[in-house]
């Protein structure tokens, strides 16, 4: 199933609707990671919502747009790197990114600050404590990957690699978990859940079926987790 759903995320955001291939993938994520935070900057200017929370849904998520942006010049991931049809990006964006975009709408459209589970002060420094935390593993695993495989091929079972076998994506799931938690919303959840299940899971499956060709795969499968130590 997993494999069914890689081939056809791949064809949707590579040939949909065929004909010829203007743009990488990468610039389609980039102009949505590098908007997000005009993007919110209007919505607070639209919705006259200048609380507590939105400026600190801006801060977060505006800013992680700019670390993606920092992290594709000095160490782009190649997977990222083809050309796509006009299509295709179109089903990236629309059918992916924008949605990221829908839940900062989900926080700041509302008239008031959602009721949180723990008081406002404590929610806010939890999230920006996973925001961060998520950051800068995410920001680690891809530039281990990116120099170690730039100078050595083979399998990385060492550093931020060497108990959890996905960082990058973990990363990922730290950060948009914590734009979730802070728009606090039904939808955040069905979208975050959506796309870990939809794109994450079947990228981690096709990952690990590509590495499982090296002898060493299975000692490093057995002492490492997917996403956490162990796990």
């Amino acid at each position: 199933m997993m494999r069914g759903l890689k081939k056809l995320a791949d064809h949707l955001t590579t040939d949909f609707l065929g004909g010829p291939k203007p743009w990488k993938l990468a610039w389609v994520i980039n102009f949505q990671k590098g908007a997000t935070l005009v993007f919110l900057g209007l919505l607070m200017w639209w919705y006259e919502n200048t609380s507590t929370a939105a400026w600190v849904y801006l801060a977060l998520h505006g800013s992680y747009g700019l670390v993606w942006l920092l992290k594709d010049a000095h160490f782009p991931d190649p997977g990222w790197q083809n050309k796509v049809t006009i299509g295709g990006g179109l089903v990236a964006f629309f059918g992916v990114l924008f949605w990221y975009w829908v839940i900062g709408w989900l926080l700041i459209s509302q008239p008031q600050t959602p009721i949180y589970p723990l008081p406002g002060p404590i929610w806010l420094a939890l999230c920006i404590s996973l925001c961060v935390l998520g950051c800068v593993i995410m920001i680690a695993a891809d530039a281990q990957k990116f120099y170690t495989l730039k100078y050595r091929k083979g399998l990385i079972s060492e550093g931020i690699y060497r108990r959890v076998r996905h960082p990058n994506y973990l990363g990922e799931i730290m950060i948009y978990g914590s734009f979730g938690l802070l728009a606090w919303h039904w939808l955040a959840a069905v979208i975050l859940v959506a796309v870990w299940l939809l794109v994450f899971a079947p990228n981690m499956v096709a990952k690990e079926q590509s590495l499982s060709r090296y002898p060493e795969w299975q000692d490093y499968k057995k002492r490492s987790g997917w996403l956490l130590p162990f796990l």
